[in-house]
């Protein structure tokens, strides 16, 4: 583990379309101390092409490639090779601002936090705003995360010096995989902090799974049945809190 190196691990699938733009706002970032390592996951297009221009010109990002197996494998892959000490999850489609890195290790160091996460903008695919920005809470225990996930994975940092490297559940590909994360995490950490601050752009396409509340309601009711054990009534009721936050939170 590097102290104070930023491990940033993006999954990438058929991304031809907005890599170079996410790529583009990592080298922007104030904070240099970063290593970006890209896990093409099977990609049918130009993506792995246009990174490996980018790996050429700044070996800080770095590319590898596997079988398609969803986003959570990708992400893993990333991991296990990340050397920093810290874990961050972008996606090749999301963006930072320039002072993203800077300002959640500040906030990090502030509240002495294993994770933190942050607000976004929310844009389209041609990089507008499509709905207002989604503003976090100041901070989220657990409990608070079972209701609804205010932790997107563009604005989280991990800091793996307490407790070590955590992987996400491969089993879930790409259907609520971070949220689980993020479970995992805040039963050793116990709260996670949030920026107010926007800090970043999270891009809304047309198929984004996290808008498709019915393609995900088996794998969210899952998350609570089956791997955090909650019981089914239980369950349930954290189903319908999740199903209601979510309508709200893309209602405009």
């Amino acid at each position: 583990m590097q102290t104070g190196l930023v491990s940033i691990i993006t999954p990438l699938y058929n991304g031809e379309k907005y890599v170079a733009q996410t790529i583009e706002s990592v080298l922007a970032q104030t904070y240099t101390d970063w290593e970006m390592i890209v896990v093409n996951d099977g990609s049918k297009d130009r993506s792995e092409e246009i990174v490996q221009a980018y790996t050429e010109k700044d070996p800080r990002i770095k590319l590898f490639s596997q079988p398609n197996g969803g986003s959570a494998s990708a992400r893993n892959n990333g991991i296990r090779r990340a050397a920093g000490q810290y874990i961050a999850l972008l996606d090749a489609d999301d963006l930072w601002e320039p002072f993203f890195l800077e300002a959640q290790l500040a906030l990090m160091k502030e509240k002495n936090a294993v994770l933190v996460y942050g607000s976004h903008k929310r844009i389209d695919e041609n990089g507008q705003e499509c709905l207002k920005p989604f503003i976090v809470p100041e901070k989220v225990t657990y409990k608070d995360l079972l209701k609804t996930c205010s932790i997107s994975c563009l604005t989280a940092l991990y800091d793996t010096s307490q407790y070590g490297k955590m992987y996400l559940n491969e089993a879930l590909r790409s259907l609520r995989d971070d949220h689980l994360f993020w479970l995992s995490i805040l039963k050793k950490a116990g709260v996670a902090y949030g920026n107010q601050r926007i800090i970043a752009s999270y891009r809304i396409l047309g198929s984004s799974v996290s808008r498709n509340k019915k393609k995900v309601i088996i794998p969210q009711f899952n998350i609570y049945y089956k791997y955090e054990k909650l019981g089914l009534i239980r369950s349930l009721y954290y189903l319908a809190s999740w199903a209601i936050n979510g309508f709200m939170k893309y209602r405009k």
